[in-house]
């Protein structure tokens, strides 16, 4: 299974399995061992061999007394992807396999793609940054992409209940770690590049050389085909490559799908899209501008895939909100209470600009509040320029906590206020994130737009005391209610 990976012969064991958390080892299974985010998976190579490791494949030296069940590789993740699509008998080549990457949209992007796939009556699998679901079994996500031996053990799961599609969600950093080794795609998506994970891929050229590993192959040959945003730079970037049959999406004329009469209301959009294979309806009930883009990626991948006009358009009349994105909360209140899982500068201008355009049909027009922070120990270039989105777009904005994490939230709130000073905005602070949403909702009036920016789908809130229960949808229909509001 390590041909290629190993460093040094590979000893002659057979494998009942594979594991990287020890946790879950049973015996005669192999143990892969290295370096995570928080710990090094060599900590735990005594617990594993206690649970009846039939070997260990590591990036170290083979310790004494152990040579004849050490395998040692040059790259752990790398030889965990490798050997997991030999164990599992190659479930991606059974499989269309659908990739999602980009900044902004990948969630909603993935999710409208297997709802189209599953209208269109096939069984399919979704990886993203909500859950993980196989059929009809899902189970909350804990990283957007999991480790590879995860991913390959799903889609196999896929294959075994006879399913035909999965599409996943491929962030940067899955990317740069190996999760995604070695699948063969049959469709990767960009939808955009806006600054984000600058902590850990430094500057803008590295965070677009990770995304651009999915079309040039990632270890295995170039997808078949490649749906790209031609409204982005590094999208334009990408159609350059040539690795792929390329379908490009966007606003202008020259791309492959886009769209015509585009509609706008409180009930969702109806627009036609052209593509190369005719015109296609659009009527969905996903509401907000930046949905368009989405849309039409979603449409241009489920015709890669197969699906034709009338099973489009069937199954975008059944697409339904994405838990956290522009979802809103209807206690009976005379405003609209939003909550999306915008936590970038393009992300939350595409947010405002959105609820401004609802908030413009009212007569009198209403005002836009905008309730946001930035998550603790991550990239702190991303906050002034948050904080100057919110100044620039809304009408109010509150500042208050996101996920500090381990940093002094009100050191957090310092780095955003710079940038949120320079705009026109009315604005206050308030760290307590539950008290902030309170206020935000108190501060609305009739006709108004109050966004919930942030968190989105997420259920905790990550201190640094630790992890607390808290979900910003709860929060507003709490707060709501407190108004006296109560949708029966």
């Amino acid at each position: 299974m390590l041909e290629g990976c190993a460093t040094e012969p590979v000893p002659a064991i057979e494998a009942k399995g594979l594991q990287y958390d020890s946790r879950m080892l049973r015996p005669g299974e192999v143990f892969f061992a290295f370096p995570g985010e928080r710990v090094d998976g060599h900590s735990f190579v005594p617990q594993a061999l206690r649970s009846g490791a039939a070997a260990i494949v590591s990036e170290s030296e083979a310790p004494s007394g152990l040579g004849s069940r050490w395998a040692r590789v040059a790259h752990g993740r790398r030889a965990l992807a490798q050997a997991s699509l030999r164990f599992y008998e190659r479930p991606d080549r059974d499989l269309c396999v659908t990739a999602v990457t980009g900044t902004n949209g990948k969630t909603t992007t993935a999710h409208v793609i297997d709802a189209l796939q599953r209208s269109a009556g096939k069984t399919t699998a979704l990886l993203g940054t909500i859950e993980h679901r196989v059929g009809p079994h899902a189970e909350k996500a804990v990283n957007t992409t999991p480790e590879s031996l995860d991913v390959v053990r799903m889609l196999a799961q896929l294959r075994e209940m006879g399913g035909t599609h999965a599409t996943m969600e491929a962030s940067s950093h899955a990317l740069s770690l190996e999760r995604i080794r070695g699948l063969d795609f049959h469709t990767a998506v960009f939808t955009n590049l806006t600054p984000d994970h600058l902590d850990y891929h430094g500057d803008m050229e590295s965070y677009a050389a990770a995304k651009r590993r999915l079309f040039e192959g990632a270890g295995a040959k170039p997808p078949r085909f490649a749906v790209i945003n031609a409204d982005d730079a590094t999208g334009r970037r990408f159609l350059r490559l040539r690795l792929s049959q390329a379908v490009s999406y966007g606003r202008g004329e020259a791309a492959d799908v886009r769209p015509r009469r585009i509609e706008l209301d409180e009930r969702g959009m109806r627009f036609d899209v052209e593509t190369p294979r005719g015109r296609i309806r659009a009527e969905t009930p996903l509401v907000g501008e930046f949905n368009i883009d989405n849309l039409l990626a979603a449409v241009a991948t489920a015709q890669c895939n197969g699906l034709d006009a009338r099973e489009i358009e069937d199954g975008l009349r059944l697409v339904r909100q994405v838990p956290g994105r522009f979802e809103s909360v209807d206690a009976g209140q005379p405003f609209l209470a939003v909550v999306d899982y915008a936590h970038t500068e393009d992300a939350l201008r595409r947010l405002i600009k959105a609820a401004r355009a609802v908030a413009n049909r009212g007569r009198p027009p209403g005002r836009v509040l905008t309730l946001f922070g930035c998550g603790g120990d991550r990239d702190r270039s991303k906050r002034a320029p948050m904080g100057r989105a919110a100044g620039e777009l809304s009408d109010f904005a509150i500042l208050t906590s996101d996920n500090p994490r381990s940093e002094d939230p009100l050191r957090i709130i310092a780095d955003v206020e710079t940038g949120l000073r320079t705009g026109n905005a009315a604005w206050m602070i308030e760290a307590d994130r539950a008290a902030a949403i309170s206020a935000a909702v108190r501060e609305a009036r009739r006709g108004d737009v109050v966004l919930i920016a942030g968190k989105g789908h997420e259920t905790t809130q990550a201190l640094a005391a630790g992890t607390v229960a808290f979900d910003d949808r709860r929060a507003v229909r709490a707060a709501l209610e407190e108004m006296g509001y109560e949708k029966r």
